[in-house]
């Protein structure tokens, strides 16, 4: 059946932005605003002397990470030419005049990312991987209610009245106030998107790949599936077509059900947009929005039309996959001077752009060339490879003892004993391990009814073959194995300059002497006595067990955290930093914050307060490390979990390298912590704590290691697997595999591990 569609071509490009473009919102006429994982918000509006381009007109900074929901306010009296609502990856909802382009409304109180906004009315709706749905009012939040049992993923509001959300539960859920009236089954993997359908229902997006367009009843009406990905975003237009974005780089336009266009971007396409006069906005990863038309006098002049298919070009370049790999990953033509080990035996090279099949002739000893080698429609291969060879099976091998995971390739037609010798061999391991690797093919190729052959004999040995379902000594291959997760104990910083402290103690203390009007504020000679006596017991580290604190002494620390000036307090704060390590220290300084003076968040709230100070915010990110130490600080840690990383959130990209380092540090020991203690909204906190980390380029290496290993032990022994699925921590392993640097590869390699994990 054909139907009437104009197809779509390119009319703008919109660049500004410097990560990927997240999220977009339709400001009626006014213009068009997007979000992005670069923190900021921009508004664009059009060029009144072509109707094509789009100026930047104003950028709205005041997020702390990567922005996503957007949401227009038409113009009123407050906002006389409109404003913005944002969420973010902070937790924060942030209201914007688009007249000064300045926030004027900071809304606290999610746990977690904030997922989506709706306006209800002049109230504020929004949600967020907290599970939690919000309603504010005038700058206040007025209602709160736990809407789905897994995180919230995108929310909108239909035009009679109601509330429809989408979750990582699977479900749809339609809200009438705070009573769920209807809940919608039927997609098989994460809602992420929803719009209303005109006049019909409500469309859904989902990570299984698929649209779904639904009656306000829960009847499924339709099933629109052609991406081969997550489908991220999905948008009606009053003519009744349908735009859906999906990380598999395309934007699909939809009519009756049927994919009647496929618009191809340099990558991950996070939303899509229809503009009331049918056109199409995109925000795509490569931070660029673009503009999409079907209308003749609107489309892009030929420079810009080659711009972008060179830009296209080489993306597609860069992810080219031959027989299943990518290309850079295929051996080159030295490979060809290993011999085959059978006839027909094939091998996949790359040679220039192109990968290149050779069959082995073992009459001839040699190599023939097949021909060049093209993936189909699905990169996905049926068959994996291993080193330019395609098998029925590759599998991972652990062998224990800490060794790193072997590649085990095997058709079905081959040998088992012989496969199961020569890759012992091959590996250069024992042949005691033959019994448990024949085993383990056959149980992971499903081979119940297997006959051994009877003329089989070890050609190594001349021995009879292990007979599978003889007793078997150990288990070889089952489980996995790690190189850097799950994370056992706690990280500290132990190391201190002592003279160097005591040095600038003194120092600060004679500035106090010599100024009148803080003389009082300086130590006495007691107390510079017992300053000494307290170094004196740190650097005995060997009778920590036995040695002990006065009362006093840890209280006459307090009391300088408390009264010195905030420019001096530095190393008092390193010194604590090292009584917190000591046991009695740790017990004597628990005392100071069991009431409602607590010293240790007053501390906190102090040095982060803006602007801060780096030296402070150094040694007391360090200090708060350090009292994970101690299981005496262990509940502590816990209930002040959110204020504690609230505090520090905003320096994990500091240009201070030891900040970093100390920040992603106090992230991987709560994740220890929170792991240990079962709390799974702490552990999803920390979790989006460690993926700005990851993601965040001017990061050191250190520091991302540590978020690594965080996210890694957080997924493998926590309870936050989804969620961070959810969060597209599978790009990040694999970025992480990619890096230059050791370690930073292997977790990375862990992690993606663990995502395979069913």
């Amino acid at each position: 059946m054909e139907i009437d569609f104009a197809e779509y071509q390119l009319s703008s490009q919109l660049r500004g932005h410097e990560d990927d473009a997240r999220g977009i919102c339709i400001c009626d006429d006014a213009g068009i605003a997007t979000s992005s994982r670069d923190r900021t918000i921009r508004f664009w509006t059009l060029d009144e002397s072509n109707k094509r381009d789009y100026n930047l007109s104003k950028i709205l900074l005041g997020h702390t990470s990567f922005v996503g929901p957007l949401a227009w306010v038409p113009p009123n009296e407050e906002f006389p030419e409109g404003g913005i609502v944002s969420g973010g990856m902070d937790t924060l909802v942030l209201v914007w005049n688009l007249v000064t382009g300045e926030k004027v409304q900071t809304l606290k109180g999610h746990k977690l990312q904030v997922t989506g906004i709706a306006l209800d009315g002049s109230d504020i709706v929004s949600t967020s991987v907290d599970c939690t749905l919000r309603r504010w009012r005038k700058g206040q939040q007025v209602e709160e209610w736990e809407a789905h049992k897994a995180a919230i993923q995108a929310i909108i509001r239909l035009p009679s009245g109601e509330l429809v959300t989408g979750s990582s539960d699977m479900t749809l859920k339609l809200w009438k106030g705070k009573s769920c009236i209807q809940t919608f089954l039927g997609h098989t993997d994460t809602v992420r998107g929803l719009a209303v359908m005109p006049g019909l229902g409500i469309l859904s997006a989902s990570h299984d790949g698929s649209i779904r367009l639904w009656t306000l009843s829960g009847e499924h009406l339709m099933e629109m599936v052609g991406h081969t990905s997550i489908v991220y975003a999905v948008d009606a237009h009053a003519s009744g077509l349908i735009i859906s974005g999906s990380e598999d780089c395309f934007a699909k336009i939809w009519k009756d059900g049927v994919c009647v266009q496929s618009i191809e971007h340099p990558g991950c396409v996070w939303d899509a947009k229809f503009l009331e006069n049918g056109d199409i906005v995109t925000a795509c990863s490569d931070g660029i929005v673009r503009i999409w038309t079907t209308c003749h006098d609107k489309v892009a002049d030929a420079v810009e039309l080659d711009s972008f298919a060179s830009q296209l070009s080489q993306y597609k370049c860069s992810r080219k996959r031959v027989g299943g790999l990518k290309l850079e990953d295929l051996p080159g033509l030295e490979a060809l001077q290993t011999a085959g080990t059978s006839d027909g035996q094939t091998k996949v090279v790359r040679e220039g752009d192109n990968g290149v099949a050779y069959s082995w002739n073992m009459s001839e000893q040699k190599w023939d060339k097949i021909g060049e080698v093209v993936d189909g429609p699905d990169d996905n291969m049926k068959h994996p490879v291993l080193d330019g060879v395609q098998y029925d099976y590759v599998f991972d091998v652990d062998i224990g003892d800490g060794q790193p995971i072997r590649k085990l390739p095997y058709n079905r037609s081959d040998n088992l004993y012989d496969v199961a010798d020569k890759w012992l061999l091959k590996e250069d391991l024992p042949l005691s391990f033959r019994e448990q690797i024949v085993e383990f093919i056959l149980q992971n190729t499903g081979q119940k009814n297997f006959t051994p052959d009877p003329s089989f004999r070890d050609p190594y040995t001349g021995s009879s073959a292990y007979i599978p379902g003889a007793p078997s000594k150990s288990s070889a291959v089952s489980k996995p194995t790690y190189k850097h997760i799950p994370k056992k104990g706690m990280l500290v910083f132990d190391v201190a300059q002592f003279d160097g402290i005591l040095k600038k103690v003194s120092e600060f203390n004679n500035a106090l002497l010599s100024d009148p009007e803080k003389q009082n504020l300086s130590l006495t000679e007691g107390d510079l006595s017992k300053l000494g006596t307290i170094i004196k017991i740190l650097k005995d580290t060997s009778h920590y067990h036995s040695s002990r604190f006065s009362d006093l002494d840890v209280a006459l620390m307090v009391k300088l955290l408390k009264t010195w000036p905030l420019t001096m307090i530095f190393p008092v704060v390193d010194v604590m930093r090292m009584i917190v390590l000591h046991p009695d220290g740790a017990i004597k300084l628990h005392q100071h914050v069991k009431d409602e003076n607590d010293a240790i968040m007053e501390l906190i709230k102090k040095v982060t307060a803006s602007p801060p100070l780096p030296p402070n915010l150094l040694t007391s990110l360090r200090a708060v490390t350090n009292l994970f130490k101690s299981s005496f600080f262990h509940e502590w840690l816990q209930l002040h979990r959110m204020e504690i990383l609230d505090a520090f959130s905003s320096f994990y990209s500091s240009s201070n390298k030891n900040v970093q380092l100390s920040y992603a540090t106090l992230i991987l020991n709560y994740a220890v912590l929170l792991i240990e203690k079962k709390d799974e909204e702490g552990q999803s906190q920390v979790l989006s704590a460690a993926l700005e980390i990851a993601e965040e380029e001017s990061v050191e290496t250190d520091s991302r290691f540590r978020a690594l290993v965080a996210i890694g032990s957080l997924m493998l022994e926590g309870l936050v697997r989804r969620v961070a699925l959810d969060f597209d921590v599978e790009n990040i392993a694999k970025a992480a595999k990619s890096s230059k640097d050791a370690k930073i590869a292997e977790v990375g390699a862990d992690i993606e591990l663990v995502a395979k994990q069913s």
